[in-house]
C-alpha cells in the first residue's frame, strides 16, 4: 500500500501542473477520497490504509490537513507507484479534477460510505466517525456497475433518438 502523504503530494503537484493553480483543501480531500474509491474500482484494492472521517462537507483525511496548511505536501510518489496507479489517477483527474470543490462535496454526499459515517449527526456537526472501507468498497461496486451499463443505455438512447424504437 502507498503512503497517503505521498499520494496527496502527487495530487497537489499534478493539479498544479495541469491547471496552473494551487488546489484548495476541500478539493484535495475529495480527490484523495475519489482516488481511493477509483483504486477499488479498477484494481479491487485500496491504494492506502489511512481512513477518512465523515465531516460535514464530505470525507476528510485528517492526517493531511496540517500538512496542507503548512504547505508540506511535497513528497514524491515512487515511480513504480505512479506507473502502477496511472490509470487510477488519470480517471480521477479526467472525471473529477475539473469540477468545483462544492460539486465534489455534493457528489460525496451521495456516497453510502459518507452517509453512514454521518448517522446521528446534525447537518452542521463536524463529525469524526471514520468511513468504513467496506462501505467505500460498496460505493465503488455501485459506480463500477453504473459504468458497465452506461454504453448500453447510451446505445438505447441513441437508437430511440434516431427513431429506431
Amino acid at each position: 500500500m502507498e503512503n497517503v502523504t505521498q499520494v496527496a503530494s502527487y495530487i497537489v503537484k499534478r493539479y498544479n501542473a495541469e491547471f496552473h493553480q494551487s488546489i484548495d483543501e476541500m478539493k484535495l480531500h475529495k480527490l484523495l477520497y475519489l482516488t481511493q474509491r477509483e483504486s477499488l474500482i479498477q484494481l479491487g484494492e485500496p491504494m492506502f490504509s489511512d481512513s477518512f472521517e465523515g465531516w460535514r462537507y464530505g470525507p476528510v483525511m485528517v492526517s493531511i490537513r496540517a500538512l496542507y496548511a503548512e504547505n508540506r505536501l511535497n513528497e514524491s510518489l515512487p515511480a513504480t507507484s505512479e506507473f502502477r496507479y496511472k490509470a487510477v489517477f488519470d480517471s480521477v483527474f479526467s472525471l473529477y479534477a475539473v469540477k468545483s470543490s462544492w460539486s465534489l462535496s455534493d457528489l460525496t454526499h451521495c456516497e453510502s460510505s459518507w452517509l453512514n459515517s454521518r448517522k446521528g449527526l446534525s447537518r452542521d456537526e463536524v463529525g469524526h466517525v471514520k468511513l468504513s472501507l467496506d462501505d467505500i468498497r460498496k460505493d465503488a461496486l455501485e459506480i463500477k456497475r453504473r459504468r458497465a451499463i452506461m454504453p448500453v443505455v447510451r446505445k438505447l438512447y441513441e437508437g430511440f433518438a434516431n427513431g429506431n424504437h
